[in-house]
């Protein structure tokens, strides 16, 4: 049994555990990170690289709740519920449902603006710091309607974005054309988010990231099992290790329900299975990220290769892979580029999936010594340096530039 003392312990090494540890070395804490994988190997591996400051929606809306039925139950569908996880799932689920109701879905929308808000700039001064400014690409981002109905029945969608100060321009396929000449057959048009910006590489930017935090952080290569509260600090154990600290960051996405549940939270967290899957290619079709908004998945031009990431599978954390949800990301790449042949590789990871889209940020509200930074679901990547000043902030005893009521872990 390895016995280790530490001012602060992260756990989890994904890239919002890595943004914090690098936000707290530079202020001069001292950190240790723990993980049983290998950091950024995960969802902050595979995701679809975008900065998605957009993405101001959570996932259950009125629309989603109209549906809903016929997208969870369709093996076609970009949201789906894996069968043998229903029953466990129905808690969850009932929350979600509530959470997609008018008034709730306008309140999550805006606190995800709020949230949103200073994404960029953020990830600007992140890649800066850990010399990956050659992978943040800003040619913006586009919703692709594949019908002139698709793209009228969207004009709510993208108002409601602008009030809560999204910046977005309407194309018509003419001008899609104009923009990505391999869009061509998009017969609707376009929503053209002109300022978003997406990473060329998500690997190995969260490999900048990793390196640059772990000159002066520390890496525990193990899985932690529970927190538990003493009068002179907060112990984390695994089976082969005790570690002692003053205050431990439960940032460990889609494992971080029992970590919670032992530091006093109950958390209704629950695991989307996100898929990619990718082809090597010297010459990219895209120059920037399009979502075809009815399938659920993002084209992704990344260094060497066309990615492609999306849908929704809830399904927990044990199950392996549906092979048909990879079928389907190869038969929708295939509606826009036939030419394509076999994907070189695919992928499935975790999210971790809270019932209304809001992370949880904040001190724990089981007792002190305990701050969560988890659950962005979507959004991970997008929100690591803004996590990262909060928490830094909160362990600081400074006023963090956002309202966190949204994101307490006692609001459910």
């Amino acid at each position: 049994m390895r016995n280790i003392s530490t001012e602060i312990v992260i756990l989890g090494a994904g890239v919002v555990g890595l943004a914090i540890a690098e936000r707290l070395v530079e202020e001069g804490r001292e950190v240790v990170l723990v993980d049983p994988n290998p950091p950024g190997s995960g969802a902050s591996f595979g995701n679809a690289g975008t900065i998605a400051d957009y993405a101001v929606q959570p996932v259950g809306t009125p629309a989603v709740l109209k549906s809903l039925p016929s997208l969870m139950f369709s093996r076609t569908s970009p949201l789906a519920i894996r069968p043998g996880a229903l029953l466990g799932l129905t808690p969850w689920l009932v929350r979600f449902l509530r959470q997609s109701l008018p008034g709730p879905a306008r309140r999550n929308a805006r606190a995800l603006a709020a949230l949103l808000g200073g994404a960029a700039p953020r990830w600007q001064a992140l890649a800066e710091r850990v010399g990956g400014m050659d992978l943040l690409q800003s040619q913006g981002c586009l919703y692709l309607y594949e019908t002139p109905e698709a793209l009228r029945a969207a004009g709510p969608d993208l108002e409601f974005r602008r009030s809560l100060g999204v910046a977005v321009e309407l194309l018509g396929p003419a001008e899609l054309a104009r923009l990505e000449p391999s869009l061509a057959r998009v017969q609707g048009g376009a929503a053209w988010f002109e300022g978003a910006s997406f990473l060329s590489d998500p690997g190995l930017m969260v490999t900048l990231l990793a390196e640059t935090a772990m000159r002066h952080a520390g890496l525990l290569k193990a899985r932690a099992d529970r927190i538990v509260r003493q009068f002179d600090g907060i112990i984390v154990e695994g089976e082969e290790f005790r570690l002692r600290a003053r205050t431990v960051i439960v940032a460990a996405g889609a494992h971080s329900r029992s970590l919670a549940a032992s530091a006093g939270d109950a958390i209704p967290l629950e695991t989307e299975r996100g898929y990619h899957v990718e082809w090597d290619m010297d010459e990219l079709p895209l120059a920037r990220p399009a979502c075809p908004t009815s399938r659920g998945f993002y084209f992704c031009p990344m260094a060497g290769r066309l990615r492609v990431a999306g849908t929704v599978e809830l399904g927990g954390l044990d199950s392996p892979p549906s092979l048909h949800r990879v079928a389907r990301l190869v038969e929708g790449a295939r509606a826009f580029f036939p030419w394509l042949g076999d994907p070189d590789r695919s992928w499935m990871g975790f999210r971790p999936s809270t019932p209304d889209s809001l992370p949880v940020i904040g001190w724990s509200a089981g007792g002190p010594g305990v701050i969560h930074a988890f659950g962005h679901g979507h959004i991970g990547l997008t929100l690591a340096p803004v996590t990262a000043e909060i928490v830094a902030d909160l362990l600081a005893g400074r006023t963090p530039h956002l309202d966190l009521t949204p994101c307490r872990a006692d609001r459910f």
